[in-house]
């Protein structure tokens, strides 16, 4: 079997608030699949809906084939919440004791050491920690059943430069022999960075799902790099193929539905123009566009496989 989970056409409200409004994605194993919106866009009852925390009001919910509570029984599904709660009194390596003691397989203690990095503080207590290093016990927890299936709840969040590239790194690793992971994030970076795919939500519904490649080129054209002395935003803006100029200084920043009818026209008319770059534009471009309008998405909703 080679899918990870399935939400098919799931609804959930919340008295008269529809928070999740057929939502449709498969996930096959071996993806690293980054869940973004705004706030209120839906993110979270989806993540609730795939852990089986709350039940939809329509549609079905499949985790390898079964259901949400079978697969976090079994250790094949585990979950990393930003805001889990921790004891206080208990040291790390006594929560992973514990969780261990519930699964059949579970990972062995220096692996899970090793991949979270908790070794230097396992001993002491977590009302002791600080907010990074109780992230890392989460993520710890989390791997204590050697899971093939991984959700992430802003799993970097208090997490400083170093440990945030430790941690992804620690994910690659994570996935390389086909496990998954699900990642939800407000850092755009990381979803561009380290995603295979990215499912953007909208007011409950999925507007775009695809690779980050594939969305940025789609929704946001090209960006057209440039040194332009004496040029004015105005008479940039009145290029052809510019949606956008910004000028600081000599340097030039245009937003391209056409880069190439761009390029023609900038050196035409200024053919002073020099050190040109051309590339796609961000995630953050192509996240706000497709959130901006309730039609911008239309194109990338039909999820790609």
């Amino acid at each position: 079997m080679t899918e990870a989970f399935r939400l098919t056409g799931l609804v959930k409200r919340f008295g008269p608030v529809l928070a999740v409004d057929r939502v449709s994605v498969r996930v096959s194993r071996g993806e690293v699949v980054a869940l973004l919106g705004p706030n209120g866009a839906g993110k979270s009852t989806t993540v609730d809906l795939l852990l089986g925390l709350t039940a939809p009001d329509e549609g079905d919910v499949r985790v390898f084939g079964g259901t949400p509570r079978a697969a976090l029984d079994s250790g094949r599904m585990a979950a990393m919440v930003q805001n889990g709660f921790l004891l206080r009194e208990l040291t790390p390596a006594e929560l992973v004791g514990l969780h261990r003691s519930m699964f059949r397989k579970p990972l062995p203690v220096k692996e899970i050491y090793a991949r979270s990095g908790i070794g230097e503080f396992a001993g002491r207590r977590c009302g002791k920690l600080s907010g990074g290093q109780l992230q890392r016990v989460r993520h710890a927890i989390a791997l204590a059943g050697d899971p093939e299936l991984l959700v992430l709840d802003e799993p970097t969040a208090a997490l400083d430069v170093d440990a945030r590239r430790a941690f992804w790194a620690s994910m690659r690793e994570f996935t390389g022999g086909g496990r998954t992971v699900l990642f939800a994030t407000h850092y755009l970076a990381e979803a561009e960075d380290y995603a295979d795919r990215v499912v953007l939500l909208r007011q409950g519904s999925v507007v775009a799902d695809g690779p980050v490649g594939e969305i940025r080129a789609d929704v946001t054209g090209r960006v057209l790099r440039a040194v332009v002395p004496g040029a004015s935003e105005p008479a940039l803006s009145a290029l052809d193929g510019v949606a956008t100029a910004r000028v600081q200084g000599d340097r030039a920043e245009l937003a391209c539905t056409d880069s190439d009818r761009t390029i023609r026209a900038l050196l035409r008319e200024f053919p002073g123009a020099s050190g040109i770059e051309i590339a796609a534009a961000g995630l953050e471009e192509a996240f706000l566009a497709l959130t901006a309008a309730p039609d911008a998405g239309t194109r990338l909703q039909e999820v790609r496989r």
